[in-house]
């Protein structure tokens, strides 16, 4: 499916964004790694881990869509990519929450890209996929990104020690969420509502840069 906003869409990511994926991530490296999840050292006798190529990534993430436990976004900003969002973690039964993680193009950020590309995500998983709960985990030190949920209304809900492999080693969290029923108006209409104008920053939860987890 794709989502829109103006010059911001989500649409789905595919197998012949490659070169783009990697020139835009290229081009941003210093920008993101202190926010990218990364694979930590193996248990003695056990098999190295090894960040997968931008193929296994999106084959990942196909299968993981089709399994129904993720959904994953290119993010589109004037007709040209320039990040990427994933809704991964998502559960069913009792609980069908999700959680959020995107990077976004330094070149583009405080233009409100990824406050909107977020609030089309919530949106789309309230209304149309039928979650209930939207998390997302941000490092304490990622104060622009923490802005941008901020911005969108996102509750705090504490920390979660050393929760994920970020830039190398075990990474302490900020855990930021939200419910359905505390967006009944839905979020982007709140956003384009509250909307400032004020710097983001490049993201953060858990996905690989070439993507991943968050």
């Amino acid at each position: 499916m794709t989502l829109t906003d103006g010059e911001i869409v989500l649409r789905p990511i595919k197998m012949r964004d490659q070169r783009v994926w990697r020139e835009v991530n290229r081009r941003n490296r210093d920008w993101l790694r202190p926010w990218e999840a990364t694979v930590p050292p193996p248990a003695p006798g056990g098999p190295v881990g090894q960040r997968p190529t931008y193929r296994q990534m999106v084959r990942h993430l196909r299968a993981e869509a089709h399994a129904g436990r993720m959904l994953p976004f290119a993010i589109e900003y004037e007709g040209r990519l320039v990040g990427q969002l994933t809704v991964a973690g998502i559960t069913w039964g009792s609980m069908c929450s999700g959680h959020i993680g995107y990077w976004v193009d330094q070149g583009v950020a405080g233009r409100g890209v990824m406050p909107t590309a977020v609030a089309l995500a919530v949106d789309h998983c309230f209304r149309s996929v039928g979650l209930h709960r939207i998390e997302v985990c941000i490092r304490p030190e990622n104060a622009p990104s923490r802005r941008v949920v901020e911005k969108l209304g996102f509750r705090s809900e504490g920390v979660r020690p050393r929760y994920l492999h970020i830039d190398g080693a075990w990474r302490d969290h900020l855990i930021f969420a939200l419910t359905a029923e505390e967006v009944p108006e839905g979020m982007l209409r709140r956003w384009r509502r509250t909307r400032p104008v004020t710097p983001q920053g490049p993201g953060e939860s858990g996905q690989w840069s070439g993507e991943t987890g968050k």
